[in-house]
């Protein structure tokens, strides 16, 4: 049964190519729902204008797409909450990135 950390470890390789780190270290993976074999991803972007957003959608489907089990992967785009990068991103990144 695979299980949402699986998920989430899947989608550590996809790297926001204007930041050059991972999404999921960047706090930009809010989290995935297992339903059988559908998923959902809930995630979103640095800014509503990020023009690697459908770069990064379709990796992140990519990337879930081929995990044992998985029929369905659906990636939502949310605004809500907004992200901060000071409060969602992990320790590590917020050191790389100043944010200390």
């Amino acid at each position: 049964m695979l299980t949402e950390e699986e998920v989430i470890k899947a989608i550590e390789p996809v790297i926001d190519p204007e930041i050059g780190i991972s999404i999921v270290g960047l706090g930009l993976v809010y989290g995935a729902t297992i339903n059988d074999g559908d998923i959902q991803v809930e995630m979103t972007l640095t800014s509503p204008w990020c023009p690697a957003g459908p770069m990064l959608i379709s990796q992140v489907h990519q990337a879930v797409a081929v995990l044992p089990g998985v029929n369905n992967v659906d990636v939502e785009i949310v605004w809500s909450p907004p992200w901060d990068p000071r409060a969602m991103a992990s320790e590590e990144v917020k050191e790389m990135l100043g944010l200390y």
